[in-house]
C-alpha cells in the first residue's frame, strides 16, 4: 500500500473511532494524567518551597533537581524495574507489567521536571517581592502562597511541560508495562510496536493523535499567556 492509501486508512480509523485505537489512547490518557496530577501534588509544593525559603543545602537540592530533569527514560524504568520486580523490594505487591507501574515511571520523570520548572518561576517572583515580605512580615506559609497565586498563569505552562513529557514517553513505560495487549499498551509503545510488524496505518493513526494532543497543549498554553498579557495592561 503506498503512503496516500495508508494515510487514509489511518484516517479513517481515527474518523470511526477504531475500538482498538479508542483502548489504547484511553489508557494513555488515564496513565499520564494520573501520572501528571501525583507529580504535580510533589513537585509543586517542593518547587514553591526551594525557590521562596532560603535553607543550608539549598544549592544541592537545585543541582539534584536539575541533574534529575535529564534522567534517561531506560534508567528509570530499570530502576522501577528493579524495585518492583519479584525480588525487589515492593516485588509483594505484584504491580510489574501493569498500568500503576507505567504511573510510578512517569512519576519519576516528571517529578524533578515539575518542581525545577516551577522552583525558578517562584524564585524570580520571591526575589521581586522579598523586601516587600520582610518589611510586612509574612509568614513563610502565607509567602509561598502569595508566590503561588501570583504565577497562577506561569505555573499551568509547567504543568503542561510535564504533560508534554509524560505523554511522549516510551522507554520506561516499555520497560515496566510490557507493552502488553489489551493491559499495558499506550501510544508510544502501540506506535513502535505496530511500526515494527508493518501495521503502518494504526501506527500512523496514534501518530496524529498524538500530533493533535500536542497540538491542543501549545494552544493551550499561548491562551494562557495571552491571558495574562492582556491581565498585565487591564
Amino acid at each position: 500500500m503506498n503512503n496516500d492509501g495508508v494515510l487514509l486508512q489511518a484516517a479513517r480509523l481515527i474518523a470511526e473511532w477504531d475500538p482498538a485505537l479508542f483502548e489504547i489512547v484511553l489508557l494513555s490518557l488515564q496513565v499520564t494524567m494520573s501520572a501528571v496530577v501525583i507529580s504535580c501534588l510533589l513537585g509543586l509544593p517542593l518547587g514553591a518551597a526551594v525557590g521562596a525559603f532560603r535553607f543550608h543545602g539549598r544549592g544541592a537540592v537545585i543541582l539534584i533537581l536539575n541533574v534529575l530533569m535529564g534522567l534517561p527514560p531506560v534508567v528509570v524504568g530499570l530502576l522501577v524495574y528493579l524495585v518492583l520486580s519479584a525480588s525487589g523490594p515492593l516485588g509483594v505487591l505484584e504491580l510489574l507489567y501493569t498500568p500503576t507501574a507505567m504511573i510510578i515511571a512517569q512519576i519519576v520523570l516528571v517529578t524533578p521536571i515539575i518542581a525545577a520548572l516551577s522552583r525558578q518561576v517562584i524564585e524570580d517572583l520571591y526575589l521581586e517581592y522579598a523586601e516587600q515580605f520582610a518589611s510586612f512580615g509574612v509568614s513563610r506559609y502565607t509567602r509561598v502562597r502569595a508566590l503561588l497565586w501570583d504565577a497562577r498563569y506561569t505555573l499551568p505552562t509547567v504543568v503542561l511541560a510535564g504533560v508534554g513529557r509524560a505523554v511522549a514517553e516510551v522507554g520506561a513505560v516499555m520497560i515496566v508495562g510490557g507493552n502488553i495487549n489489551h493491559v499495558t499498551r499506550v501510544m508510544t509503545t502501540a506506535i513502535a510496536l505496530e511500526t515494527s510488524r508493518g501495521d503502518l496505518e494504526l501506527a500512523l493513526a496514534l501518530g496524529i493523535i498524538l500530533l493533535a494532543l500536542a497540538l491542543v497543549v501549545n494552544v493551550f498554553v499561548m491562551a494562557l499567556r495571552g491571558t495574562r498579557v492582556r491581565g498585565a495592561y487591564a
